[in-house]
Parts: structure tokens; C-alpha cells; sequence
């Protein structure tokens, strides 16, 4: 998953998690064919997640998705290949991946750029994209450097996510029978899933039916209610657990069967809307319930963080630690850069970019506390926050308020990127230098990815208006935030206040009951991302969550060790095919 903005349960963590592996003497695991295999399997990650994110709203645990391309790229070709080689692998492909996340903020401007309630005109080429991105990331990265001792080695907080990427290298490093079973699944998921979206009229080359079926009445055959032909969202419910798909299922009935038929009772919506009519006005309350649950979340988490700041000046440095002097020169460099970046290419004053990093530092230090105790990585609701400060420094300025919020986000997401791979590592006795090397050199692979292919993504799929295929919720959370805090609520469509208030009341009741263990309480979270996702994804990630649930009961064995890498498989195919379609649309090889 992805821990910037989850809506899964927390991986379960094997006992094996606490009895760290050692290195043979001698073994190389920054070989040459380890960081050409890591840059490939970055570039592929990072070209393919933002299609991932922005049709999900969420992204799923890249980290093993990772691995399972690392073994298939080292250990089909080499036979002599290690798990320490592979976490060199897994830890550029999880780099590049969190580095391309930050597509929800391209969308977000996008979003802002349609708005009929706001003046927003910023537009970034692929090459500003990539100056921005590759800066923030590098600066996240080094940033995190420092505490690893502390988070992994000192505290041993748990890292769940990176704790499964570990058992996965593990477990393919076996050379045995369940190993290329475990691939198989993997390869077999993919092949499904990339031949099923060909088929589609989505991938726009067979175009052997549509992608979606509409079901009911013409209210909700309007809002899109129907079954989204596609295996990546039926693999992402297997990963994401019942209960979030049921909290998400419950958000969509809400929002597309529900609402609309009392916003057309009440006059908001007229006879003849579109989709965009409904959108407009759940957004809201949608919006109010992800940031409301995420913010009280984090306070209930107070002592936590205070944990954090208490403890961090206790921490230690190990000898094969990534050198200090080189994170000091390093965060120099690049905060210098990330200034003159934003001030030529945004705009941006320098000292709205400085506080900017400097606030990034809290936001790392707390973010990184409770993903690591908790499995679940607040930086979206933290970054709303970091709009509402910037929406105090900077009134009335939505550009810094969306670029600097951005910035935040890029560096705290890069730093628990990189948390998750010195866990995996810790697990099996890699070199946290020779980790941090591969995630500075894989995340402008990342950034470069995604600058080029999110504008393919946009202008293939759509991500504005009635017609879109990648309706991005985070996105829309971000700017509809941002439009809050330019124009005050009177923007907003009537009843839409109310309705907002209302939703964060009940995300935050929701968020207290969570924190009690009462498993029957719906996910604020899964809830808000329920009400702006399609309902046609829904549907089918429900479905899949519920056949993971069939399967475990039917035969756990078999779930534990083929369930991730074939809903991987499921994942990745439909991704890649998503990728490949709009460069052969440029390419003139197939018609849009």
C-alpha cells in the first residue's frame, strides 16, 4: 500500500520480522546488474503507478510489488542472484513508486485549472515536473537519512509494509518450489489482467466492449453505478481487505445511488445533470470526512509524536550508515535548488519555499512515528493541514498554497519510502548505505517517469470532467481544500456546508470508535474515498475483497502464499498495458 494516503489494514507481521539475517562476508548487493535492474524496475513503477493511484485513489504496497518484479527481473535471468541484490531492486522500484504518487498533485492542479470557482493557471511542463519532483525527493530522502538509528534500530517500530517486503525477499530467495509457484501467480495475474484490459474499450485496441456496464435506473446509470471490467481494481480489493471495501462500498452507495436522488428532490441538481452535478456537491462532505478522520487520528496519536520529538535527540549513528557530512552537503544542495526550482518555474517566493522545508521536518518526524506503530502514513491529512498554515501566511494565494503543501508532502512521502526499505533491509542484513544510494539514483527515475507520463495518463483517460477515467480522489480532497481556504465557504454549492460539517462530525466519532478496536466501525477513510471513486471500481474492489475472504477461510496455506503476488499480477498487468497504450497513441500506432 501506499502509506502516504492507505486506506488497508495493517500487513500482519510475522515473528521472523525480529530476527534480523546476516550477510554472508563477501556478498555483494550493490552489484552492477543490482542497480541496472533497479532502474528498469523504477522506470517501470514509476510509469505505471500514477494510472494505479489516480484511478484507485489510493496505492497499494509497491514495496512487495517490487520485489516480485526484482525476482522475476534477477532471478529468471541469474540464476546466483540474492535477496540482498532483490532489496536493491525492491528499494528503487518502491523510490521511483513514491516519487510518481505525487501525480495526485499534477491532477490536483489540473483540477483547480477546470474549477468555475477559482482562478488557478498554473501549468507545469514535464521538465518542470521533473525539477520539482527530483529536488523535494532528493531533499526527502536525505532528510530520512539521520533517522533510521533511531526509528528501525533504537525503537524497532514495527513498519508493517516494509516488513512484508522482507518476507517476500525472503521467501524468493528460497530457489524452491514455492518460490516459482509464487512468480508463476505473479506472471499469470498479469497476463489476465493485461488481456482483459485490451479487450476493453479503455485501452482503446480491441475495443471489444466497454469498460463498464451500467446497472439500475438512469439516476444511477448516470452516476456511473455499473461493473468496471477490470482485474486491477478486483486485485486491489484482494489486498485491501473487507472492511475497508465494505466502508468504501458504503461511500459509494451514498454518494451515486443515494444523494443524488435527494439532491434532485431538494432542487440542487436539475432533471438532465451529469455526473460532474453530483460530484460537485458530495465532494464536500467527502472531503470533510477523509480530512476530519485523518486529523483526529493524528491527535488521538498526541503521544506519539510527542514520543518522537522527546526521543530523536538520543539517537545513534552506525558505521555503515549513509555518512552525515554527506546528508548535511546533500540537504544544502538540494534545498537550494528546491528554492530556485520553485522560484523560477512557480513562482514562489523563497521564503514560503524555506518555511516549507522546514516545516517538512515536524511533518517527517511525526509521520514516520505513526506509520511505523501503526501501519498507516497520515502525510495526506498532514498536508492538509500544511494548507491550512499556508492559507494563514499566504491569504488568498491558492498557488503557494498548493505548491507548498506539495512540497511538504513530496519530502514526508520520499522519508517513509525510504523507512520502509531500511526496515526490509534491517530484516535481512543489507547496508543502509547502499540503500540510500539507490533511492537518490531511483528517484529522479521516478520523477522523470511520472512528469512525462502523467500528461499521457491526463489527456488519454481524463482526469476532468463527466467523462474521466481517472477521477484521482486525493486529488480532488487537495483542491477542493484548497478552494475552501481561498474563497471561504460561501464557494461552496447550497447545503454542501452543512453537509460538511455534518460528515467531518461523523469522521471524527467514526475515528475515536476505530481507535477503541471496535472492528464493526466503518473507515472514515474508506467512507470519504467510497464517495468520489467510481462506483464501478467499488463495486469490483469489493468483490475482490470478498474473494480473498472465501479463500482464506477456504484454504489459508494457499491464500498466505499466493494471494499477494497473483493480486500483484493483477495489478501490475492492467497498469502496464495502461502505460504502454498512450505512447503507442503517440506514436500514431493506435487511434484515440
Amino acid at each position: 500500500m501506499n502509506p502516504a494516503d492507505t486506506a488497508t489494514q495493517p500487513a500482519v507481521v510475522d515473528a521472523r520480522a525480529h530476527r534480523p539475517s546476516v550477510k554472508p562476508a563477501g556478498l555483494r548487493e550493490f552489484s552492477v546488474r543490482a542497480v541496472l535492474c533497479g532502474l528498469v524496475v523504477a522506470a517501470v513503477m514509476g510509469a505505471s503507478y500514477p494510472y494505479v493511484v489516480l484511478k484507485l485513489g489510493f496505492g497499494p504496497n509497491v514495496s512487495v510489488v517490487a520485489a516480485f518484479f526484482g525476482y522475476l527481473a534477477l532471478g529468471i535471468v541469474f540464476k546466483n542472484y540474492n535477496r540482498w541484490e532483490n532489496n536493491i531492486v525492491q528499494t528503487a522500484g518502491t523510490a521511483a513508486a513514491q516519487t510518481a504518487f505525487m501525480c495526485v498533485l499534477l491532477a490536483a492542479f489540473d483540477m483547480l485549472a477546470a474549477s468555475q470557482t477559482v482562478s488557478f493557471n498554473v501549468t507545469l511542463t514535464p521538465l518542470q515536473s521533473f525539477a520539482w519532483l527530483t529536488t523535494a525527493g532528493l531533499l526527502g530522502v536525505l532528510l530520512a537519512v539521520p533517522m533510521r538509528q533511531h526509528f528501525i534500530v533504537d525503537e524497532k517500530l514495527t513498519y508493517a509494509d516494509g516488513v512484508a517486503a522482507g518476507e517476500t525477499l525472503i521467501v524468493l530467495d528460497g530457489h524452491g518450489p514455492e518460490a516459482r509457484q509464487a512468480a508463476r501467480a505473479l506472471a499469470l495475474g498479469a497476463i489476465a489482467s493485461a488481456g482483459l484490459m485490451l479487450m476493453t474499450e479503455d485501452a482503446l485496441v480491441l475495443r471489444w466492449f466497454p469498460s463498464v456496464i451500467l446497472l439500475g435506473t438512469a439516476v444511477t446509470m448516470t452516476t456511473g453505478v455499473g461493473i468496471n471490467w477490470s482485474l486491477l481494481s478486483l486485485g486491489s480489493g484482494m489486498l485491501v481487505g473487507l472492511r475497508i471495501n465494505a466502508s468504501m462500498l458504503l461511500g459509494m452507495a451514498i454518494s451515486w445511488i443515494v444523494l443524488p436522488y435527494a439532491l434532485l428532490r431538494y432542487g440542487i441538481i436539475a432533471q438532465g445533470f451529469n455526473k460532474d452535478d453530483v460530484l460537485f456537491w458530495v465532494m464536500w462532505p467527502a472531503t470533510g470526512m477523509l480530512v476530519a478522520g485523518g486529523l483526529a487520528s493524528l491527535v488521538l496519536r498526541w503521544n506519539i509524536l510527542a514520543k518522537t520529538f522527546r526521543n530523536f535527540s538520543t539517537a545513534n549513528v552506525r558505521s555503515d550508515d549513509f555518512a552525515l557530512k554527506w546528508v548535511g552537503a546533500g540537504v544544502a544542495i538540494t534545498s537550494i535548488a528546491l528554492i530556485v526550482v520553485q522560484k523560477v518555474s512557480l513562482g514562489l517566493d523563497a521564503w514560503i519555499t524555506g518555511v516549507a522545508i522546514l516545516l517538512s521536518l515536524p511533518l517527517m518526524l511525526a509521520g514516520l512515528r505513526v506509520l511505523g506503530e501503526t501501519n498507516w502514513g497520515p502525510i495526506s491529512a498532514l498536508s492538509n493541514m500544511m494548507q491550512g498554515i499556508f492559507g494563514i501566511l499566504a491569504p488568498g494565494h491558492i498557488a503557494a498554497n498548493m505548491v507548498a503543501s506539495g512540497t511538504t508532502g513530496t519530502i514526508a512521502v520520499e522519508s517513509e519510502a525510504l523507512m520502509q526499505d531500511y526496515k526490509a533491509g534491517d530484516m535481512i542484513g543489507s547496508s543502509p548505505k547502499y540503500l540510500t544510494f539507490m533511492q537518490l539514483l531511483a528517484t529522479p527515475v521516478g520523477a522523470a517517469a511520472v512528469s512525462w507520463m502523467y500528461p499521457l495518463l491526463r489527456d488519454t483517460y481524463g482526469v476532468v470532467g463527466e467523462h474521466a477515467g481517472l477521477s484521482s480522489p486525493i486529488s480532488r480532497k487537495w483542491a477542493g481544500f484548497a478552494e475552501i481556504l481561498s474563497r471561504g465557504f460561501s464557494a461552496l454549492p447550497p447545503g454542501a456546508v452543512t453537509a460538511l460539517v455534518v460528515a467531518s462530525i461523523i469522521g471524527v466519532v467514526f475515528t475515536v470508535l476505530e481507535a477503541r478496536k471496535l472492528k464493526w466501525v466503518p473507515s472514515p477513510t474508506g467512507i470519504g474515498i467510497g464517495m468520489l471513486v467510481p462506483a464501478s471500481v467499488i463495486i469490483v474492489m469489493f468483490a475482490g475483497g470478498a474473494v480473498e475472504r472465501i479463500w482464506r477461510n477456504a484454504d489459508r496455506r494457499s491464500n498466505e502464499l499466493y494471494m499477494t503476488p497473483l493480486a500483484s499480477g493483477l495489478i501490475a498487468g492492467e497498469a502496464i498495458i495502461a502505460v504502454v497504450v498512450p505512447l503507442l497513441v503517440v506514436l500514431g500506432l493506435v487511434r484515440p
